[in-house]
């Protein structure tokens, strides 16, 4: 038995209202600031229902980062992900799977971010050396099976896999900071375009 076990037995619904709740208002306006009395309105149930399934504020946002943190890995972790060989071709898998969790959970970007800032939790090195293995010395992992055959000599394949993520995060930020809906067709085929451009600069010319 775990902590969260009644929240757990909640309907899915239900849990999702409550978890985009608090990805909303901890990604807002961080953990000090956050008032989780509005967290409660926002999610529809009480500030006692709340403390019944997470027995305080912290561990409500406990809960979150490792909420988090799994969701970003299962999406990573799929045959159909690891089938993948070729390194552009799995990028936009990976970037397609981003943008369904995003869909879902719209505030998880902004928690995220504020959670590597946010000194008031005591979790922000925490969080932020888990970004770093998630972001990037997972790169090992998640690209083990690749064929780095294709790449240019002088070819990094982890700062091209950088870039991509910086172009990718930085194209979302826009779209959040313009109060802009993200629709995952057009999102695509922009990526695809700056997946073409940066294959030919880093790929080798087929013979």
């Amino acid at each position: 038995m775990t902590e969260y076990d009644k929240f757990l037995e909640l309907p899915k619904e239900k849990q999702l209202k409550i978890i985009n709740a608090g990805f909303e208002y901890f990604g807002r306006y961080g953990y000090k600031g956050a008032n989780t009395e509005d967290i409660a309105n926002k999610a529809g149930i009480s500030k006692g229902a709340l403390f019944y399934y997470f027995k305080n504020k912290e561990s409500f946002y406990l809960y979150l980062h490792e909420f988090c943190q799994n969701l970003m890995l299962k999406s990573m972790e799929t045959q159909e992900f690891q089938r993948i060989t070729d390194f552009f071709e799995r990028i936009h898998f990976a970037t397609e799977q981003k943008l369904k969790i995003i869909a879902e959970y719209p505030f998880i970007t902004d928690f995220s971010i504020n959670a590597v800032s946010d000194k008031s939790s005591g979790l922000s090195k925490q969080w932020a050396s888990y970004m770093n293995d998630a972001l990037y010395n997972s790169f090992d992992i998640y690209f083990r099976n690749i064929d780095t055959a294709k790449f240019k000599k002088d070819v990094n394949p982890k700062q091209i896999y950088q870039m991509m993520l910086w172009m990718s995060e930085g194209y979302i930020n826009e779209k959040k900071r313009m109060n802009t809906p993200i629709i995952l067709e057009d999102f695509l085929a922009d990526f695809k375009t700056w997946e073409t451009l940066m294959k030919k600069a880093c790929y080798k010319e087929e013979i």
